[in-house]
C-alpha cells in the first residue's frame, strides 16, 4: 500500500497532489487490500460463512487509541460474526473519516485491522486571492491547522469559498485544493484560487409589465445594470439571493398600490458566452388595481363598544388600496384598546373582494385574543451599546400583555437605529404556557465616521474640512458630531449633541454650538458669531411634532480699516452698521413640522408643513420675532415617471426694540431661489466708486414650482432631468436707512416688495460623489442691480 502511494507521490512535483487524485489513489488502495487478504478474500460470502476470533490486531495507528478503532468495529472477542457483519465494520471504520485506508483481514482465530491513518493538517494557505482576504476565507472553510486531513471536508471547503466568491458576483471563480506532503505524517493544504471577473448585471428587462414601464420598475430593484460607461459610473453584479430580495421589492411595489394579484411568475437569467454578464427577465402578471370600498368595525366582545373604534378610524372608501394602510388602523385601533384598559383585545382584518367594481372591503374585528404575558426581554449580541438603549423600542415591559404586532414593530424600530448590521427578535415559550420570552440577538456595526476633506464656495473660496459624527455615543444611543472648516474667507466650528429618549420618555434633547469668523476681502468689517442652542423635541400627533428652543447669539462687527475700503462706503449704511460693535440677542422659540411621510399614507405623495418663532427679548440687547414658514407638496404622476413639486418658503423680522443688521436679515442665495447669486436679491447700497453691498431684507417670500422626469438615458447612468420656476423676493430695511445713505453719497436700492422670475432645467446625477445637481436658469424678471448666477452645482437633496 505505501508503495503505492509513495510512487504517486514521487510523480508529483515537490511531493504535492491534487486532493481529486488523492481520492483516487485511497480507493484503489482500500480496492487492493481487500483483494489482497480482506474482505473479498472471504470464501463463499452469498452462504452467510461466520468467524469468531479469540483476538483483535489494531496496526498501522499512531494517533488514534486501538480502542477507539474497536469501538468503531464493534467486533467483540469471541463474537460470532459473519462476512456481511465484517464489511459493515469495515465500512464503519472507513467512515469515521479518520483513516486513508482500511483493511479488515481474518487470519484463523484472529482478525487483523490494518489502517491508514490521514495526516495532520500543518497549515493552511490560500494562493491567487486579491478580492477577500485570507482571514475572511478561513471564516468560511471547516478545515482547520494541527487538526486531521479530510479530503471530503477539503472539496467542501472549496465549494464554500466558490460560493463566497458567487456573493461577490465572480461565478467563473475557480478553486483547486492541494496538499503538499510532509514529515511526521503531516501536510500543508493550499487552496489554489482563480478568482476571475465580475459577472455584472448587462440588461434587466420586464415581461407582462403594462402599467409600469421598465424603467420604473428597475427603480424599484436593488439589481442594477451596467452600462456603457460602467468603468466610471456605476458596476454591479449578478448576485442569486439578491434577485430573490428584488422580487419581493416588487411585489411590495404592486401592491403598497393596489394591485393585490400581482405576482412574478418566474425570472430568467441568461449568462452571456463570455460568462462576464447576465442578461435578467423578470416575468410579471400585475392583475387589476383594487380600491377600497366599505369599512367596518364590528365586535362580540360585551365591553368593546364598536362605535368608539369606528370614529378612530382613517381608512376611507374610494382611496387605492393599500396592505400598509390596513396595518396602520390595525395599530392605531389596538393602541387604542390599551389606552381604554382592554387588555388581549386584538384586531384581525377580513377582506372581501368585489371582482365587479374591483373594490376590496375591509371588516376590522375586534377579538379577544389569548392570555399570554411577557415574561422578559433577554437582548444579546450587544457588547458596545447599552441594553436600555434597545429595551426602550419596546412599548412593553416584562409582565405586559403579549401582542405579537407589537413586538413586530419594536423589531422595526431596532432595525431602524443603523447600530446593528443584524438584529432578529423572536419569542418563545417562557416557563409556563402562559408566558413568553422575548429573545434579542443583536450583531453591532460601526456607527461613527471622521472624515477629512476639501470645500470650495463661492462666498469663502477653498477650504479645509475635518468632521466627526457619531450616531451610537459611548453606547447609549446619542448622537454627537463636530466639524471644523476653514475656508480663505471665513472658519466655522461646531459641535452638536442629541439625546433622543431625554429622561427616558418620547423627548428629544439637543445642544448645537457653534462658532464662525468672516474675513471678506472686499467687505468693510469682518464678523464674529456666536451661537448656543439647546433645544427639546416631541411627538404631538401621528404626524406631528414640536420643538422648543433657546438660543443665545452673540455677534460682533470688527476690524474696521477705513484705509481698505472704497472712500464712498465711509459714512453709509454698512459702515454705520459696522460700528455698531457687539451684540447679544437672547429668544425662546419653537417649530411645529406636520409631516405625512411618516404615516406613507400615499407611496406617491407626501406634504411636509413648517412653522416656527423666535421671541427675542429674554434678556439681551434687542427685542424682535423671527418668524419662518416652510410648506412642500410632492406628487408623481404618469405612471410615477415624473415628479411634481411644489414648495413655499419665507421669513419675516420684526423689531421693537433695537434694529436689524445685515447678520440677522435674510440673504437668501441659489439654494432658497435659484437664478441668483448668495445676496443676489433684494436691497443693496450703491453709490459712487463701485459701491454695491448686500443688506438683505427683513422680508423674504419664495415659491418654487418643478418638475423632475427620466431623459431616456439607461438608468444606471443616473442621470434624469428637469425643469424649474421660482418667484420671490427679499424686502424691508430699517427705518432712516435710506437717509443714512443719502448722507454718505449712496442710494438703497430694491428695499420694496418685487417679484423676481426665473425659468430653467436642472440635470440630476447620482455620482459616486453623491447627488449632485446641476442648475441652468435665466432670470425673466429682475432688476439692474441684481446678481444673476446662470449655472450653479450643488448637492441634491430629495423630499
Amino acid at each position: 500500500m505505501a508503495g503505492v502511494i509513495g510512487a504517486r507521490s514521487a510523480q508529483e512535483n515537490k511531493n504535492t497532489a491534487r486532493i481529486g487524485q488523492a481520492a483516487r489513489v485511497v480507493a484503489l488502495s482500500i480496492a487492493l487490500g481487500a483483494g489482497a487478504g480482506g474482505i473479498a478474500t472471504l470464501p463463499q460470502m452469498a452462504v452467510a460463512q461466520t468467524y469468531s476470533f479469540n483476538s483483535v490486531t489494531i496496526e498501522g495507528n499512531r494517533r488514534i487509541e486501538s480502542g477507539t478503532i474497536l469501538s468503531y468495529a464493534g467486533i467483540a472477542r469471541g463474537q460470532a460474526v459473519t462476512a456481511a457483519e465484517l464489511n459493515d465494520a469495515y465500512q464503519r471504520i472507513l467512515n469515521s473519516g479518520l483513516f486513508e485506508t482500511v483493511v479488515i483481514e481474518p487470519q484463523g482465530s484472529r482478525l487483523v485491522i490494518r489502517v491508514v491513518e490521514y495526516p495532520t493538517i500543518n497549515r493552511i494557505a490560500f494562493e491567487g486571492n486579491q478580492r477577500i482576504k485570507d482571514e475572511d476565507l478561513t471564516g468560511v472553510i471547516q478545515s482547520q491547522s494541527r487538526r486531521v486531513f479530510s479530503p471530503r471536508v477539503a472539496e467542501a471547503d472549496a465549494q464554500a469559498i466558490s460560493e463566497a466568491y458567487s456573493t461577490e458576483g465572480r461565478l467563473a471563480a475557480r478553486v483547486s485544493p492541494r496538499v503538499i506532503r510532509r514529515s511526521d505524517n503531516r501536510v500543508d493544504l493550499v487552496f489554489e484560487i482563480f478568482e476571475g471577473g465580475v459577472s455584472e448585471i448587462e440588461r434587466i428587462g420586464f415581461v407582462g409589465n403594462g402599467n409600469y414601464s421598465d424603467r420604473r420598475l428597475r427603480r424599484v430593484l436593488d439589481t442594477k445594470q451596467a452600462g456603457l460607461l460602467r468603468a466610471l459610473i456605476r458596476r454591479d453584479t449578478f448576485i442569486e439571493d439578491r434577485i430573490e430580495f428584488d422580487k419581493q421589492l416588487l411585489r411590495d411595489f404592486y401592491q403598497s398600490r393596489g394591485y393585490v394579484d400581482f405576482r412574478v411568475t418566474g425570472v430568467n437569467a441568461e449568462l452571456a458566452q463570455e460568462r462576464d454578464a447576465y442578461f435578467v427577465t423578470f416575468n410579471v402578471e400585475e392583475g387589476q388595481q383594487f380600491r377600497v370600498g366599505d369599512v367596518s368595525v364590528t365586535s362580540d366582545l360585551p365591553d368593546v363598544d364598536p362605535d368608539l373604534f369606528r370614529s378612530r378610524v382613517k381608512l376611507r372608501e374610494g382611496v387605492v388600496y393599500s396592505p400598509t394602510l390596513v396595518e396602520n388602523e390595525i395599530a392605531r385601533l389596538e393602541r387604542l384598546a390599551i389606552r381604554e384598559g382592554l387588555n388581549f383585545v386584538r384586531v384581525e382584518p377580513s377582506i372581501n373582494r368585489n371582482d365587479r367594481d374591483l373594490t376590496l372591503d375591509v371588516e376590522f374585528m375586534l377579538t379577544r385574543g389569548p392570555r399570554v404575558f411577557i415574561e422578559r426581554i433577554d437582548i444579546e449580541g450587544n457588547t458596545t451599546t447599552m441594553d436600555r438603549v434597545i429595551r426602550r423600542q419596546f412599548e412593553v415591559v416584562e409582565g405586559d400583555p403579549f401582542n405579537p404586532r407589537a413586538i413586530r414593530e419594536s423589531a422595526e424600530r431596532i432595525r431602524a437605529l443603523g447600530y446593528f448590521a443584524n438584529a432578529d427578535v423572536e419569542a418563545r415559550e417562557g416557563s409556563t404556557p402562559q408566558q413568553v420570552i422575548i429573545d434579542v440577538d443583536v450583531e453591532e456595526q460601526p456607527t461613527g465616521s471622521l472624515s477629512f476633506g476639501g470645500s470650495y464656495s463661492t462666498t469663502d473660496g477653498f477650504g479645509a474640512a475635518i468632521s466627526f459624527s457619531e450616531t451610537n455615543f459611548l453606547g447609549r444611543g446619542q448622537s454627537f458630531n463636530f466639524s471644523i472648516n476653514t475656508a480663505s474667507s471665513a472658519q466655522r466650528y461646531s459641535i452638536g449633541f442629541i439625546e433622543p429618549a431625554f429622561l427616558g420618555r418620547d423627548l428629544t434633547f439637543g445642544v448645537n454650538l457653534s462658532y464662525t469668523e468672516t474675513d471678506y476681502e472686499d467687505s468693510v468689517y469682518n464678523t464674529t458669531r456666536g451661537v448656543f442652542q439647546p433645544f427639546i423635541g416631541f411627538p404631538v400627533s401621528e404626524n406631528g411634532q414640536l420643538q422648543l428652543r433657546y438660543t443665545l447669539e452673540y455677534t460682533d462687527f470688527s476690524n474696521i480699516d477705513p484705509s481698505q475700503p472704497k472712500p464712498a462706503d465711509l459714512g453709509g449704511i454698512v459702515f454705520a452698521e459696522a460700528t455698531s460693535g457687539e451684540r447679544i440677542d437672547s429668544s425662546l422659540g419653537y417649530t411645529y413640522s406636520y409631516d405625512t411621510r411618516r404615516t406613507g399614507l400615499n407611496p406617491n405623495a407626501g406634504v411636509l408643513l413648517e412653522f416656527g418663532q423666535d421671541f427675542a427679548g429674554v434678556g439681551g440687547d434687542t427685542t424682535h420675532i423671527k418668524t419662518s414658514v416652510r410648506a412642500i407638496a410632492q406628487t408623481k404622476v404618469l405612471s410615477e415617471e415624473v415628479t411634481l413639486r411644489a414648495s413655499f418658503q419665507g421669513g419675516a423680522l420684526n423689531y421693537s426694540q433695537g434694529e436689524s443688521r445685515t447678520t440677522d436679515r435674510f440673504l437668501i442665495g441659489p439654494n432658497i431661489m435659484r437664478g441668483f447669486e448668495y445676496g443676489g436679491i433684494g436691497p443693496r447700497e450703491v453709490g459712487p466708486g463701485g459701491v454695491d453691498d448686500a443688506l438683505g431684507g427683513n422680508f423674504y417670500a419664495v415659491a418654487k414650482f418643478e418638475a423632475e422626469f427620466p431623459l431616456g438615458l439607461p438608468e444606471e447612468y443616473g442621470i434624469s432631468g428637469g425643469v424649474f420656476y421660482d418667484v420671490g423676493s427679499v424686502w424691508g430695511v430699517n427705518d432712516g436707512y435710506s437717509n443714512i445713505a443719502t448722507t454718505a453719497g449712496n442710494s438703497v436700492v430694491s428695499p420694496d416688495f418685487d417679484l423676481r422670475h426665473v425659468v430653467g432645467v436642472s440635470v440630476f446625477w447620482d455620482s459616486a460623489l453623491g447627488p449632485l445637481r446641476l442648475n441652468f436658469s435665466e432670470p425673466l424678471k429682475k432688476t439692474k442691480w441684481d446678481k444673476p448666477l446662470n449655472f450653479n452645482l450643488t448637492v441634491s437633496t430629495r423630499f
